[in-house]
């Protein structure tokens, strides 16, 4: 057990020293902009996000079906989250999922809707700037489904099959994705290791009866994007336990197909299983010098349990983005 844990903490050590050289410098920020569903990277987890986004090894209970479906197994109960991200400017994003773990207690199965909207805007023309009197709004949903298993005591997997529908005016794009999510948990201080490869699909383009033209009013072909991909690797552990509170840290390298790599850290503290204080940092990460931070509240709505989470991020132009969720387990007992 012990070579195994100091095996895969090597390979986490030699996965940061050899991208260090490209996150510091900022290589990679080049990517930017060169994938399309960019919506499907905002962390809908508001546990993740006053993580500083470092959950891919930790059990986000029913927001695992966005942070690392391989966790889903592990829910005692038919679970429903729901949680929205607060961006600002009259767009709005919102996440809801269900898990229904099977008799045993060693699979799980789910179905979760990601979206987006934008909100009303008018329609303006070179020849009519102040606005056509009509109306037009952009938003994009995906829809998923999840299966997660747990293999052994230690070790679990989880996918999720996504299919996404994108409108702009006219405009129309469908197509699909696809999340690989692997854990591994030691008995040793809650140690965990977790990979995950989170929207990887094929290109995809708009398509609509209405095409841009450039001034000889010649139709101008719409590009092919492929999805924003991301890959995901972490750990995460308990170093102080008592029986009244505890102490996590989390850990999480991300490789971006449209960005730079970039470092998530996080920090949590648990008293008596009701409250909890989050704290996280991202680095590299553009428009992002500040710490996070967020809290979450555990209760019980008779003997089924209800949380509350929320995560507060501040950004170097855009202010505060808040992220609100609330999850409720039916115990699997009394179902």
């Amino acid at each position: 057990m012990k070579k195994i844990v100091y095996i895969l903490t090597i390979l986490l050590v030699f996965s940061f020293e050899n991208s260090q050289a490209q996150v510091l410098p900022n290589l990679g920020g080049q990517r930017a902009g060169l994938a399309t569903f960019s919506f499907l990277k905002n962390d809908m987890n508001p546990r993740s996000a006053a993580l500083g986004g470092a959950s891919v090894a930790i059990n986000s209970a029913g927001y695992a079906t966005f942070s690392n479906p391989a966790f889903a197994a592990d829910l005692k109960g038919i679970n429903t989250t729901f949680s929205n991200n607060l961006v600002g400017a009259g767009v709005y994003q919102g996440y809801l999922s269900v898990v229904y773990p099977d008799a045993n207690n060693v699979a799980a199965y789910g179905l979760s809707v990601n979206f987006l909207t934008s909100g009303a805007m008018e329609v303006r023309t070179e020849f009519q700037p102040d606005g056509t009197g009509q109306e037009i709004q952009a938003s994009t949903v995906g829809v998923g489904f999840t299966y997660s298993k747990r293999l052994s005591d230690m070790f679990a997997f989880g996918t999720t099959l996504r299919y996404i529908n994108e409108s702009l005016a006219e405009y129309k794009n469908n197509t699909f994705t696809i999340d690989l999510g692997f854990a591994y948990q030691t008995d040793w201080k809650d140690l965990s290791f977790a990979v995950m490869l989170q929207n990887f699909g094929g290109n995809s383009t708009l398509k609509g009866d209405y095409l841009e033209v450039d001034f000889n009013r010649s139709g101008i072909p719409l590009e092919s994007y492929v999805s924003a991909s991301v890959f995901r690797l972490g750990a995460s552990f308990v170093p102080i336990k008592r029986e009244q509170y505890s102490i996590a840290f989390d850990f999480e390298l991300q490789h971006p197909s449209d960005n730079a790599e970039n470092f998530r850290f996080g920090a949590e503290f648990e008293y008596m299983n009701l409250f909890f204080f989050r704290a996280g940092y991202q680095l590299n990460v553009l428009d992002h010098s500040w710490p996070v931070f967020g809290v979450g509240v555990k209760t019980h709505v008779g003997v089924h349990s209800l949380k509350f989470d929320y995560a507060a991020v501040p950004t170097n132009h855009l202010g505060f983005q808040h992220t609100l969720g609330l999850s409720f387990t039916v115990n699997n007992d009394q179902r």
